[in-house]
């Protein structure tokens, strides 16, 4: 490969995938063989000292700051770099684009990556799963490439490298979900859990959306329509076992019987470097497992009566069309609506269910019908919240 020098752009620098996309570069840096990483942008919503400081090492050409009474701060600060207000921006001088952006907010980054045929390394959930519809067509600019950064899409993308033709011999998917905090309880015990209980993540550090999500398996919901967005198989095809070591990452079963599956401790930085380094493997080793300590692998059954945001799911991909994007936006208002203390944890999953029936007929064909629909789904998910409040 040479010396090789990687641009990366990196929107949402200032979180969890963020910084922890910045410790790889350093990583992989410091080895002083294979490509050279050059941060060439960052993007921060509002978190702007934190990006300064990073700018500050990394020396980027261009910062997009959202928060615009911020940004002739921020030009004060950085003068080798151009201040820019939108994430979009930043895809200019890359060859990888990490989207690290929490939300819907992160749909702008995925779009102008793959219009513009670069490499998207993508964290945000929501763009490819609210967005399906618009992000499929753009996959086919030549150039485009999309690899998943997160640990069971990324898995199935290294799983599915073993098969020659994935449209004929994939017999199925399973993604491993840790089960979160809640695993074992029943909704009965967990009618008055706070917030602090729900973000504790046995396994994995993450932001506070995502802990939630997977506290009430949301995440992994979420996770079933985004691989059968990025693998293109069908629902029926695609399954969710409980798995609490987070060892197993996710699994593919051929048509043969083989089940093939990807392993390592829980460390987001290797689908990270897996995605910065596609098609070939950073030299940097993230996760490995020390085979000495590792006793056991668990697998059961995820119980959908208590967890039912799970089955919410699979009800809207199966639905298609804005579903998706409508049960995400009512997702995002239930959770910001728990973190706030106005919300009990059972009712997020009774909120996304209100929310899912009282689906409107909307297009799906461009951006702007997924913006409509995630925003009138916010709307309808206020109303049902409100109705909550009421009772």
């Amino acid at each position: 490969m040479g010396h090789q020098v990687v641009r990366v752009a990196l929107a949402g620098s200032s979180g969890s995938i963020g910084t922890q996309t910045l410790d790889v570069v350093r990583a992989c840096n410091a080895l002083g063989d294979g490509p050279r990483y050059e941060v060439v942008a960052l993007g921060v919503g509002t978190s702007v000292d934190v990006m300064v400081e990073q700018a500050l090492e990394f020396r980027p050409s261009m910062v997009a700051v959202a928060d615009p009474a911020r940004r002739a701060e921020v030009a004060q600060r950085l003068p080798f770099a151009t201040v820019v207000d939108t994430f979009a921006d930043l895809v200019e001088n890359a060859d990888v684009v990490v989207n690290g952006v929490v939300g819907f907010a992160g749909l702008p980054v995925t779009i102008e990556t793959l219009r513009r045929g670069r490499r998207l390394a993508l964290a945000n959930k929501e763009s490819l799963i609210a967005a399906g519809p618009v992000v499929q067509p753009l996959r086919a600019t030549p150039g485009a490439e999309l690899v998943p950064v997160d640990s069971e899409h990324c898995a199935i993308h290294q799983c599915l490298r073993s098969s020659a033709a994935v449209g004929r011999e994939v017999s199925r998917l399973v993604l491993t979900a840790s089960g979160g905090p809640f695993r074992g309880r029943t909704a009965a015990d967990l009618a008055d859990v706070g917030v602090e209980q729900a973000l504790a993540h046995p396994t994995w550090s993450m932001g506070p959306k995502i802990t939630i999500d997977s506290s009430t398996l949301m995440n992994k919901g979420l996770e079933v329509i985004e691989a059968h967005e990025l693998f293109g198989v069908p629902y029926d095809q695609i399954e969710v076992v409980v798995h609490p070591q987070s060892v197993v990452h996710s699994m593919a079963e051929f048509t043969d019987g083989s089940t093939i599956a990807q392993l390592s401790m829980p460390d987001m930085r290797l689908p990270i470097g897996y995605a910065l380094a596609h098609p070939f493997r950073i030299g940097a080793p993230f996760g490995r497992i020390d085979w000495s300590a590792l006793r056991r692998l668990d697998f059961e059954q995820p119980d959908t009566a208590t967890f039912r945001c799970l089955s919410l799911a699979y009800a809207a991909g199966r639905h298609g069309g804005v579903a998706p994007a409508w049960l995400s936006g009512a997702n995002e208002v239930a959770v910001e609506a728990f973190l706030a203390g106005r919300l009990r944890w059972t009712q997020i999953a009774e909120v996304n269910d209100e929310s899912l029936q009282r689906l409107e007929s909307m297009p799906a064909d461009t951006v702007e019908h997924i913006v409509a629909a995630d925003g009138r789904a916010r709307e309808v998910a206020m109303s049902v919240l409100a109705d909550f409040a009421a009772r």
